[in-house]
């Protein structure tokens, strides 16, 4: 009687962990959420088994309103805010000082553009695009058009 009791309160305890490691560490659903439930299940299934229907659906309830009162204190006490990210980026590509740049301004190519890539005007990168032509590293380009903070270029001929 004490061995089964033991099984039930194992397994239950096993499988809540479990579900928790999925819900907090392991992104999507995996076999570690698919085995805490299968563990809660089995526990439950147990309790039936060897302790009695009566036993059985007292535990059935238990573990359903302990899960649902975990469930409500954690978004009750924000515990589940330490895990979400708090800062945002609000920064753009060419945000910087996109007045620094003038139309006709030269520079070069760093990356390769196809047609985006990084090219360098006044010692600075900067996120540039083509007009749908491919351009290799190290070619000097032309800016033709700074629109929104976007920056299209041409090469040199």
């Amino acid at each position: 009687m004490l061995l089964d009791w033991l099984t039930v309160v194992l397994l239950i305890g096993i499988g809540l962990v479990l579900i928790v490691v999925e819900l907090i560490f392991v992104p999507g659903v995996t076999i570690v959420g698919v085995l805490g439930f299968i563990l809660v299940a089995v526990g439950i299934w147990i309790s039936y088994a060897a302790l009695g229907t009566e036993t059985g659906h007292l535990v059935l309830a238990g573990s359903v309103l302990a899960g649902g009162v975990a469930l409500f204190y954690s978004f009750r006490s924000e515990a589940w805010s330490r895990f979400a990210l708090k800062d945002s980026n609000k920064s753009r590509v060419n945000e910087e000082n996109p007045h620094l740049l003038e139309i006709g301004e030269e520079g070069r190519t760093i990356s390769a553009l196809r047609p985006q890539g990084t090219a360098l005007f006044k010692e600075r990168r900067h996120e540039v695009q083509t007009t749908g032509t491919f351009l290799p590293p190290n070619t000097p380009v032309r800016i033709i058009k700074i629109v929104a903070n976007k920056i299209t270029v041409e090469a040199i001929t």
